[in-house]
């Protein structure tokens, strides 16, 4: 069943692509400009306020990374809860074909990076070809229009949300730096008391935001990443049936083109102004650039592709009805476009600012080939199926 949700969702992921793709051109168009200087100087400098007891001056780059995407992070988490109580994610064999495919859209890229990577200093960089960007790899998909199953949209959204799922994941475990249990233990509280509130059934969304904005707070001193927060307020609010009476209903409903329209395309506009020198190209051979390359745009689809024919085989989980192997090979290409998320975590993984430029300048290249090469595989793969050639299970 396709819900009102899930349609929406989809519909502002496949817009919000596009203008996220704009702001990435006119970023990059900016940075490498006669304003260039200044426009990245814009991005550092800080805002805010600090006293004694609380420190909330950062630079507004920081405030994008760290606060907007909160945001974002709490949409994908509230996402994530509605798949998974009433949606593609709900039943068992349903949820493990998609769930499969995730895994190995994590394992084979992260395990190319790694190896390619083991003991230099680029070796944390192992998650940055992990994740799938939905709104990129959605809005390529949605090009296709009907010459596309619905089920395949519905498959590449719910395995692009396991692997955001997975990459928080990684981010929460590995890429936490200086750890205070004073400040976590707070924001635990913090959600325990959120999720009291779930129990006696408070459905005010408002009083979960202020308790949800502390939380964050006190998760960005602790030295978990403060996005993390998102997730956890989105299980934190009510969830209930699910209909359009529900917290959890009308917070989504409310974020989506926020999120879609303004909180991703200022984190491209914020992140992705790269000053590219003459010799770029060179940098594309260092370990990491390989590491990326390879790993998003050959690492991603043999895992999803391969985990997900295993899944199928071994009777763990169904292939829909109306897709086939080969529909399934064109979104594992799909699967490597990266984009926010890989920005998001080479941010989190390097300190050193001429490796991720590089790392940067890998991201792109690697998630305009897997968008090329996966959308003329499908549209391709569309005109042989209607022109009545057999298709292959």
């Amino acid at each position: 069943m396709i819900t009102k949700m899930f349609t929406e969702f989809v519909n502002s992921e496949r817009s919000g692509g596009f203008v996220l793709l704009i702001c990435t051109i006119l970023s990059l168009i900016l940075a490498n400009s006669a304003i260039g200087e200044g426009y990245l100087h814009f991005w550092h400098q800080e805002m805010g306020f600090e006293t004694s007891a609380i420190r909330l001056r950062y630079s507004i780059e920081h405030w994008v990374n760290d606060g907007l995407m909160a945001i974002f992070f709490l949409l994908v988490g509230l996402e994530i809860e509605r798949e998974l109580y009433i949606g593609e994610l709900s039943t068992v064999k349903n949820a493990l074909l998609p769930v499969f495919a995730a895994i190995g859209g994590m394992l084979v890229p992260a395990a190319i990076h790694f190896l390619l990577n083991k003991d230099t200093a680029t070796q944390s960089g192992f998650g940055i070809p992990m994740a799938t960007d939905i709104a990129f790899a959605l809005g390529i998909l949605s090009l296709l229009g009907n010459r596309v199953p619905v089920s395949l949209k519905i498959f590449l959204t719910a395995f692009a949300i396991i692997d955001d799922l997975g990459a928080i994941l990684v981010i929460a475990i590995f890429y936490t730096k200086a750890f205070s249990f004073f400040y976590f233990g707070l924001a635990m509280a913090i959600l325990g008391l959120l999720f009291i509130m779930n129990r006696l059934k408070i459905h005010k969304i408002y009083l979960y935001i202020i308790p949800g904005i502390a939380m964050w707070y006190c998760m960005m001193q602790s030295g978990v990443h403060a996005t993390i927060s998102g997730i956890l307020l989105a299980f934190a609010l009510p969830f209930g049936n699910g209909d359009e009476t529900t917290s959890s209903y009308r917070m989504q409903h409310i974020l989506h083109k926020p999120v879609a329209f303004i909180v991703l395309p200022v984190f491209a506009l914020a992140n992705t102004g790269v000053s590219i020198h003459a010799n770029w190209y060179e940098q594309l051979f260092s370990p990491n650039s390989l590491g990326i390359l390879l790993g998003l745009i050959v690492g991603k689809p043999l895992g999803v592709f391969l985990f997900s024919y295993s899944a199928v085989k071994f009777g763990i989980g169904n292939l829909p009805a109306d897709i086939n192997w080969r529909h399934i090979m064109g979104v594992a290409i799909l699967g490597g476009i990266g984009f926010t998320m890989s920005i998001f975590i080479t941010l989190l993984a390097f300190d050193n600012g001429d490796t991720t430029i590089e790392s940067k300048i890998a991201i792109f290249l690697s998630s305009c080939i897997a968008g090329l090469l996966g959308y003329l595989y499908l549209y391709f793969l569309a005109r042989k199926i209607t022109a009545g050639v057999p298709s292959s299970r």
